[in-house]
């Protein structure tokens, strides 16, 4: 679900910080679900889509607040 809340970059730093430290620990589906609450940068949003589809960034459950920001709240249907 889209995050209507814009984080700073120091939030998107703990997160990371906590995601990483998961990995670390052995955790790798803690750090995949920790690091999809970080939004995705609109440039990889933009990317993934071309790419991969828009299905993927829709089933993902990717934080796309910052694509949605950018390109429009239905620009995954463009």
């Amino acid at each position: 679900m889209p995050q209507t809340q814009t984080m700073t970059l120091d939030e998107k730093l703990t997160i990371s910080n906590k995601a990483i430290a998961l990995k670390n620990s052995g955790d790798l589906d803690g750090y995949n679900r920790l690091m999809k609450t970080v939004p995705m940068p609109p440039y990889l949003a933009k990317v993934a889509k071309e790419k991969i589809g828009k299905d993927f960034l829709i089933n993902g459950g990717w934080n796309l607040s910052e694509a949605e920001a950018k390109f429009g709240q239905d620009w995954l249907n463009k």
